[in-house]
């Protein structure tokens, strides 16, 4: 059976399960813990599952940050120091890396036990087991008019990957590298591969490579 949910009705929905649903609709999504350090040296974490791709020549990614209209430390030091870095959850941290969501007072790297690393003199911390870590600074933000949600863009300027996820052909295997992926905003998964498929044609289906 299908169930069908028209505007009306998922407006009416209690809120909860609304956000619930809504959150799940568009799949499975990446998730990345954000690192960052304020002016007086104080670090924070923050996993975020609004991260895309933007470009690749130049490298830049896209961020998405809920409206501005309570204190957020992540969107508040990476407009301060114009920099931040993004890491890739695995299961072995994946419960430490959704704890650090929790309002807390210190440094979530502290507070839930994960661990920061500073590479090639970068101003803003690392998680040490991610196994793809990013070292990102800030092109452009944008608020979107609609809803006053946070557009980011930022460029990749360093990039750190555990050798045994990365291809010949540049590709990264991300069932290897254990990259955990996240639906909703609390349901965690890892990735299976499926296979790799050639380029697209219209002569005749994808083989797989």
């Amino acid at each position: 059976m299908i169930r069908h949910f028209d505007s009306k009705e998922i407006l009416a929905s209690d809120s909860f399960y609304r956000r619930n649903l809504i959150t799940c609709l568009s799949g499975y999504k990446s998730l990345n813990l954000i690192g960052t350090q304020n002016s007086k040296g104080k670090t924070n974490l923050a996993p975020f599952s609004q991260v895309f791709h933007i470009g690749a020549n130049p490298p830049m990614l896209g961020i998405l940050f809920r409206p501005n209209t309570v204190i957020r430390h992540t969107l508040h030091n990476i407009l301060q120091s114009g920099i931040f870095t993004m890491n890739h959850v695995t299961s072995e941290f994946y419960k430490e890396a959704h704890w650090a969501s929790a309002r807390w007072e210190d440094s979530e790297f502290d507070a839930v036990g994960i661990e920061a690393e500073y590479l090639n003199d970068f101003k803003a911390p690392f998680v040490k087991k991610s196994p793809v870590k990013l070292a990102c600074t800030v092109l452009e933000t944008q608020e979107l008019k609609v809803n006053q949600t946070i557009f980011m863009i930022g460029s990749i300027d360093s990039i750190y990957i555990d050798d045994k996820g990365l291809r010949k052909d540049g590709s990264l295997d991300l069932e290897l590298l254990d990259t955990v992926t996240v639906a909703g905003l609390d349901d965690y998964y890892t990735g299976k591969s499926l296979g790799r498929l050639s380029y697209a044609k219209p002569e005749g289906l994808p083989e797989e490579i």
